[in-house]
């Protein structure tokens, strides 16, 4: 056993991403603790994340290229085991899937060799956190949910949108219907939920950024991303490499 893999499992036992919460007082004071908004205006807030809808229609080629997958693709609760009951015991029948492409500075290179362009809008995102594309079958759900930290906010960019009975997002008292080519920027510590029922595949690109904040705070996120990458990320990043269906480029890509 490397030292790499003893780190990770002494620091599953021992530490979860959770512990990152702790800092939350901190941000409360500067972001509007209770009052802070659920929603953003990507324009005025972190207009650098328009690039993905400009870029939607070789998105959502580089996604239909790889769904033809979906059935090797992880499970969300099999890369990150606090999301064990959302993913795979609630509607455990259905799948949510995460296709990763960067994770606090880990890059799963078969994933992101499959994807180059979307991965290459990524990294010049500045302040990225993470990026990945979502995909739940027809008829999964997601129940009520929580980020552990305020220190990043959430975007989606709508791939694919049932037309019919679309999915929901209800967060607080507020709801959002993704549509295709649109993105939505939101602070996903506040309570969420999706209701799903619709009779077709629903999939989105999610990047998570440093939210935008006062400079004293802002080293502070930068500093729970460098502890992220740590606790979070090397685990998660060698689960990922597990799932793969071109053995050649597989087998390449878990290497160390």
């Amino acid at each position: 056993m490397n030292l790499k893999r003893l780190y990770c499992i002494i620091k599953n036992r021992l530490v979860t991403y959770k512990i990152v919460a702790i800092f939350n007082p901190i941000f409360n004071i500067f972001i509007g603790g209770n009052h802070r908004p659920v929603f953003f205006n990507i324009e005025e807030d972190y207009p650098t994340l328009k690039i993905f809808e400009q870029h939607y229609a070789v998105i959502k080629a580089e996604l239909e290229a790889v769904l033809v997958h979906q059935d090797r693709m992880p499970r969300y609760h099999e890369i990150d085991d606090d999301l064990l009951y959302a993913s795979g015991r609630y509607n455990r029948d259905k799948r949510w899937n995460i296709y990763m492409l960067f994770c606090y500075g880990e890059k799963p290179q078969f994933n992101r060799e499959l994807c180059p362009e979307t991965c290459a809008l990524l990294d010049s995102i500045p302040n990225l956190c993470q990026g990945f594309f979502s995909i739940l079958d027809p008829g999964k759900s997601i129940p009520l949910h929580t980020s552990p930290s305020r220190y990043y906010l959430r975007y989606h960019l709508g791939l694919k949108v049932p037309k019919h009975n679309p999915p929901i997002l209800k967060i607080k008292d507020c709801e959002y219907s993704w549509k295709e080519g649109e993105g939505v920027l939101f602070d996903d510590s506040w309570e969420h939920e999706i209701i799903n029922n619709a009779d077709e595949l629903r999939a989105v690109l999610i990047v998570d950024v440093l939210r935008p904040m006062a400079l004293p705070v802002h080293v502070l996120g930068k500093f729970i991303m460098f502890l992220a990458r740590w606790i979070y990320a090397l685990e998660t990043h060698r689960r990922i490499r597990r799932f793969f269906w071109t053995e050649s480029v597989g087998e390449s890509a878990a290497a160390p």
